[in-house]
């Protein structure tokens, strides 16, 4: 049975969604565990991770209480103000909650400055000191900034999400390739097969994305590899099974069984410390 290590719930009328602009008309809607435990089930998806979509303690909260009343939920990967004074105690009180997993600050939505600030890496290198779940929100960008970060904290658990978004429609790897394999240096590090789709543009292909996929799989290799759907924001490009097969068949090229059982759920297990 799969882990899906990586996908959003959330309720519109919330209001804390900067990112949810007109034009992505398919998401704004309120999405929840009755609109996923269907498509769990027909893809054979045993549990999930659920990741925050604001950025807000309140959503976190919001996350948290449906993780509460929600058995396929393992735990929330939350998000905190990495940049405030109180941080570790914030930290401290949300560690406190039994379906807390981990942290996830928006990098993607600020300027890859922020990575070198000092109360950034103040904060990276208290999460480093906890050995908390830390997933790295970018873009290919900021990846020298926190490339530079990590240089003080190799400590850190930490777990980039959807291969850090490279363009797959430019066709080839460029400085994206060349940043990834350098984090994958980090043995501490992992990388989330997740939101492939949507970066592969309009009349994505198994072809198109393939290379960035193995590539990745090459860098990190089987035990640092972690699968997740990034549902609801992959059906802008595909359905939740269309994300399912296209992992499966891509991984199923490069890897045998017993190494696909760690990518789709032994390695989430581990990374997230699941009971």
């Amino acid at each position: 049975m799969i882990i899906d290590a990586h996908h959003h719930f959330w309720q519109v009328d919330r209001g804390d969604y900067g990112w949810m602009t007109p034009d992505l008309t398919p998401l704004l809607r309120d999405f929840g565990p009755e609109d996923l435990a269907p498509l769990n089930t027909a893809a054979g998806v045993s549990g999930t991770i659920l990741v925050q979509a604001a950025e807000t303690e309140a959503e976190t909260d919001f996350l948290l209480g449906i993780a509460d009343r929600t058995h396929f939920v393992a735990g929330v990967v939350g998000w905190l103000d990495m940049t405030a004074p109180d941080f570790a105690a914030r930290l401290d009180l949300y560690e406190a909650h039994p379906k807390w997993l981990g942290l996830r600050p928006m990098l993607q939505e600020h300027d890859p400055d922020l990575i070198g600030s000092p109360a950034f890496r103040n904060a990276l290198a208290e999460v480093a000191r906890r050995d908390t779940p830390f997933d790295i929100l970018t873009f290919p960008r900021h990846l020298p900034a926190m490339l530079d970060a990590l240089a003080g904290v190799p400590t850190l658990r930490g777990v980039v999400d959807h291969l850090s978004k490279p363009d797959m429609t430019a066709g080839d790897l460029g400085q994206w390739g060349i940043d990834i394999a350098a984090l994958a240096a980090h043995p501490r590090l992992m990388c989330k097969v997740s939101g492939m789709v949507t970066e592969a543009g309009p009349g994505w292909s198994a072809d198109r994305i393939r290379p960035y996929l193995r590539h990745v799989a090459e860098a990190f290799g089987p035990d640092r590899l972690i699968f997740g759907t990034d549902w609801p924001v992959c059906t802008l490009a595909a359905t939740h099974g269309e994300v399912v097969d296209l992992a499966r068949t891509l991984l199923g090229e490069v890897f045998e069984a017993d190494d696909l059982a760690k990518v789709f759920g032994e390695n989430a297990r581990r990374f997230y410390k699941l009971a």
